[in-house]
């Protein structure tokens, strides 16, 4: 499988957001890769739970979010400047926010955050399966 990737910046608004939720999910469909609908709705979800969260807790500084399709994953990841270290947990059942980082970790199959020189980087990770390959695909069963 070739490897793909898409990085770019997103400005720290609500708006800003949804566009970017819209592109990369727009990047990650065009790549030409047989990762599945079910597997694109989640990835697409997730991508919208992890940029949201970072316009709204950490969006006074420069932010950047990014994808990378490869033989073995689907890494999504938002970085941004925030120092704050994500809570991840549930709210009280009359709050009306607060499940998204529960939502990626009931989702991914595995996620976090690191903290990088300037901020921290949060990111989750789905498996990835290829199609078998012509040679490698069994052999048709006749009746």
């Amino acid at each position: 499988m070739e490897v793909h990737q898409v990085r770019f910046p997103v400005s720290g608004t609500p708006a800003a957001a949804t566009a970017a939720r819209r592109q990369l999910a727009g990047a990650i469909r065009n790549w030409d890769a047989f990762l599945g609908p079910e597997l694109l709705d989640t990835a697409e979800l997730v991508a919208a739970e992890l940029i949201t969260n970072v316009v709204r807790h950490a969006g006074h500084g420069p932010i950047l979010a990014g994808a990378r399709l490869s033989d073995a994953c689907l890494l999504i990841e938002v970085t941004d400047t925030s120092p704050d270290v994500p809570q991840v947990g549930l709210p009280a059942m009359d709050e009306e926010g607060g499940r998204g980082l529960f939502l990626v970790a009931a989702l991914a199959d595995r996620h976090g955050f690191d903290q990088v020189s300037r901020g921290k980087r949060c990111w989750a990770e789905f498996k990835v399966s290829t199609p078998c390959q012509p040679s490698q695909r069994p052999p048709l069963q006749r009746s």
